[in-house]
């Protein structure tokens, strides 16, 4: 091999992207099989026979460093068809069309008498909390709930009630459970300064400009060309890089969603609603059907409720509601009783009712890790049981909300973004919210969004405002 082509098989070796290639894939797609009840036995035997790998724990693990063999490639190419041809007896219970959602809903919420938005106070408190709870998460977004415990413990910051930081951390902790290696610049106690760029803050500025150029008749391929548009593919992840990858190769929604997605119940469009549920105060049906028809370019059935629920219990929380626990309600009453993820809502909040003691909320999360211990860790199942046990232990609190999601692990900056644009939104104005949170953020918000970068929560608030119907 000469020099020249030795170059360049590894810098293409050094560019492959995680998330898109069939081998990669596959072992992800064969627990989401297992999970929706189809029969994969068959496949996963002639998988593992030929050498293929089972899904990494961690989303995003390092492939192999060998160069992909062509033939497992297209042996995975051709197993994720067959997996996706098979039926899921749970199908008919968790649907993805609006209609059939709708139609298992019997309390889907009416359109209120008199709509007003909410006010620019209150949307503001939402933007500054959703910041947050996105940055508090940050740092120990893909550490284990041990790890966790760990680094608040050894500085004596658990039960978890400030920033993580390192100021004080034993050696041997900080080797023992590394933070998050790209946010310990941007997301300890000592390192924050402003909020940093994140896709749980890209998106709803995404959302934003979405409203802003089509209203809220805006179509799904709306949604795809936007992307196309206006966010960079390197700032995709799991369901959304695969939907990325599929509009580049010509499928149209909503096989973005289903084409060699195994990603598509994970938690990406959840992080994407809180936007409808802004514009949309006082009437979660409204904003849940907005949100399905940004979901359903990336997800299905349970992914997709994801982003209903948050969407509607952020417009219940954006129009007034009196506690979270309405908001809750207003959420569920948006997704199929019997689907998986209306079942993981309310198995949260029963597991923080049973233990409502301040100090008991680990025990809480132990219980759902115990439950939900054999999903992924970016999968919208565990998370949104884990968001709604930390929401109802923390009775609309924002700091126990967004300290206690975070502190139950998992995905911790999405799900702590969503606790706080909910938390805040109930505080109710800015002021309403300890100075500790937002005195760091410096009202200041980094992206690569064009047009949006350094901009304040003041002026987002505003923005929200004027999408708002």
């Amino acid at each position: 091999m000469g020099a020249r082509e030795a170059a360049d098989r590894e810098a293409a070796d050094r560019v492959r992207l995680t998330w898109v290639q069939p081998e990669d894939l596959l072992g992800h797609e064969l627990r989401q099989a297992e999970q929706d009840g189809r029969d994969a036995g068959a496949v996963r035997a002639r998988w593992l026979a030929a050498g293929g790998r089972a899904a990494p724990e961690r989303a995003g693990a390092s492939p192999a460093p060998e160069r992909p063999d062509p033939a497992l490639r297209a042996l995975a190419g051709r197993l994720l068809d067959e997996l996706a041809a098979l039926p899921s007896p749970l199908a008919a219970a968790e649907p993805t069309d609006l209609a059939a959602i709708r139609a298992a809903c019997p309390r889907w919420p009416a359109p209120p008498a008199a709509p007003r938005p909410a006010s620019a106070e209150r949307l503001h408190a939402g933007w500054l909390g959703r910041a947050a709870g996105c940055v508090l998460g940050k740092p120990v977004e893909k550490v284990t709930l041990s790890g966790i415990r760990a680094l608040g413990a050894a500085v004596g910051n658990w039960p978890l009630r400030t920033w993580f930081t390192e100021a004080g951390l034993p050696p041997e902790v900080a080797a023992a459970h590394p933070w998050n290696r790209r946010s310990r610049a941007t997301s300890l106690a000592e390192t924050i300064d402003g909020a940093p760029e994140d896709d749980d803050l890209n998106y709803p500025l995404l959302g934003l400009l979405l409203l802003k150029r089509h209203g809220r008749g805006f179509t799904t391929a709306d949604v795809a060309r936007l992307w196309l548009d206006e966010l960079p593919a390197g700032r995709t992840f799991t369901a959304e890089r695969v939907a990325y990858r599929n509009l580049l190769a010509g499928i149209e929604p909503p096989g973005t969603a289903t084409h060699r997605n195994p990603f598509r119940e994970w938690i990406g469009a959840q992080i994407r609603a809180d936007v409808f549920g802004w514009t949309h105060p006082g009437d979660p049906g409204a904003a849940a059907a907005l949100a399905h028809r940004d979901a359903v370019l990336t997800h299905t059935g349970n992914g997709v409720y994801g982003a209903m629920f948050v969407a509607a219990a952020v417009a219940a929380a954006a129009g007034g509601a009196p506690d979270v626990h309405a908001c809750l309600r207003a959420g569920l009453a948006v997704v199929p009783p019997g689907s998986r993820y209306a079942r993981a809502v309310r198995f949260g909040i029963e597991a923080a009712r049973d233990r409502p003691a301040a100090g008991d909320f680990d025990a809480v999360v132990d219980r759902v890790h115990r439950e939900y211990g054999d999903h992924h860790w970016v999968h919208v199942l565990p998370n949104a049981a884990v968001l709604a046990a930390a929401l109802t232990h923390a009775d609309g609190d924002f700091s126990a909300s967004i300290c206690r999601t975070v502190s139950g692990g998992w995905d911790t900056d999405s799900n702590g973004a969503t606790a706080g644009s909910l938390a805040g939104l109930l505080a109710g104005s800015p002021e309403a919210i300890p100075g500790r949170w937002t005195a760091p953020l410096k009202n200041r918000l980094a992206t690569t969004v064009a047009g949006f970068d350094g901009i304040g929560f003041d002026a987002l608030a505003t923005l929200t405002l004027e999408a708002s119907p």
